[in-house]
């Protein structure tokens, strides 16, 4: 188990990406379509929650989470605007 664990400490990171790519594989679309659904859904649950509250404090708190995550949504929502096909279409296709 030990042997395990510093082996999980010595693999190397991967370097942190600075700009988001410009073209988008389907595998990260779909991630990105999932993490959407979940900021849209935490949206969602914080205005109902904030409305339901009558500790102006709390609600203060929640409404203020639910402006992160409607922040993040749309940062991720711009991010994805860019004309995919587009980009592909300039990607060389391997030979088969």
């Amino acid at each position: 188990m030990q042997q395990q664990m510093g082996q999980i400490g010595q693999q190397q990171q991967q370097p942190l990406m600075m700009a988001p790519p410009q073209i988008i594989s389907t595998k990260d679309l779909n991630y990105l379509k999932d993490q959407m659904s979940w900021l849209l859904l935490a949206m969602k649950k914080c205005a109902h929650f904030a409305g339901e509250c009558t500790d102006t404090d709390i609600k203060q708190a929640i409404t203020k989470a639910g402006q992160m995550h409607q922040r993040h949504y749309n940062m991720l929502l711009k991010h994805c605007q860019n004309n995919n096909t587009q980009a592909m279409a300039s990607v060389p296709q391997p030979q088969q």
